[in-house]
């Protein structure tokens, strides 16, 4: 059954390993070898009511196939297309995003996503083939991994700096990265004092009082509709749109672009509304 969200809950099920000191961390990956440098958050100093801008909010196995994850939040107000919202971004934290997607490593992160691609060994290219995840791991992804090998994030691994990252915010679960990969205690944490938040999950099902269950097709959203699931579908026209269980994105160009993501609200796995379709670019 579905877990509801409620403030100040505690941790959920067996914790995963997180980082409890500030030594740097070494891990190979091929030839290359990346080092880690851990800074602390500052919890101790936190005063009823306080944010944090940026942080390490997981670091341990991944629940999908054990293999080591980081999830760092970000807030940021520079997309055109969220608005001012927390991004969360779920990464293997021993290999380049890039080299992740073409060598299958990212099924740590994705699971069985079939916008993940096929595995590939083609010098050529830098990502899996035929990827059709519209993330661009080249951008965003990028450069918070850079950031993260770099030492940049603080750890923020305890429950009230998961909830100053959240507190009065618009929490995107996932900007890169499927929840499920992640403990559910994180995110409980991380949006038990937010404003509202926004997630999708393509692992079937998982969380519907948080996340959108992610459709590949008609039939499967209709299980999910069938089992009370509200989904999120992207569609090869707007004739393809059920219009009497779906709407389209209103962020999105078939709809006029005319609301951002943070003030729409609609993607919420709980939220009283239709599921959401979205035209393929």
């Amino acid at each position: 059954e579905p877990q509801s969200i409620t403030k100040n809950r505690g941790p959920q099920g067996r914790r995963a390993a997180e980082p409890q000191s500030n030594r740097p961390a070494v891990f190979a990956c091929g030839a290359r070898v990346y080092c880690v440098q851990y800074k602390q958050g500052n919890s101790a100093l936190l005063t009823k009511g306080q944010t944090m801008k940026s942080g390490i909010i997981y670091n341990g196995p991944s629940l999908l196939d054990g293999k080591p994850i980081v999830v760092i939040a970000t807030y940021s107000n520079r997309n055109r297309k969220t608005g001012a919202v927390l991004q969360t971004y779920i990464l293997r934290s021993d290999i380049n995003p890039l080299e992740a997607s073409k060598t299958g490593a990212d099924f740590s992160i994705c699971g069985s996503c079939p916008m993940r691609g096929e595995v590939t060994t083609d010098p050529a290219r830098k990502i899996a083939k035929g990827r059709r995840c519209y993330v661009n791991l080249g951008q965003g992804v990028l450069i918070v991994f850079k950031a993260f090998v770099r030492g940049v994030y603080p750890i923020a691994t305890t429950d009230e700096q998961r909830q100053a990252l959240g507190r009065g915010r618009v929490v995107r679960i996932g900007t890169y990265g499927d929840p499920a990969a992640v403990p559910d205690y994180v995110w409980d944490q991380l949006l038990s004092e937010c404003e509202t938040w926004m997630a999708y999950t393509h692992q079937k099902p998982w969380r519907s009082d948080i996340a959108m269950q992610s459709a590949d097709d008609y039939h499967e959203a209709a299980l999910h509709w069938a089992a009370g699931r509200r989904t999120f579908r992207v569609i090869t026209g707007v004739e393809h749109l059920d219009k009497a269980r779906e709407t389209l994105c209103p962020a999105s160009k078939e709809a006029g672009a005319r609301v951002q993501c943070a003030a729409c609200r609609l993607c919420r796995g709980s939220a009283a509304a239709k599921s959401i379709a979205i035209v393929e670019h």
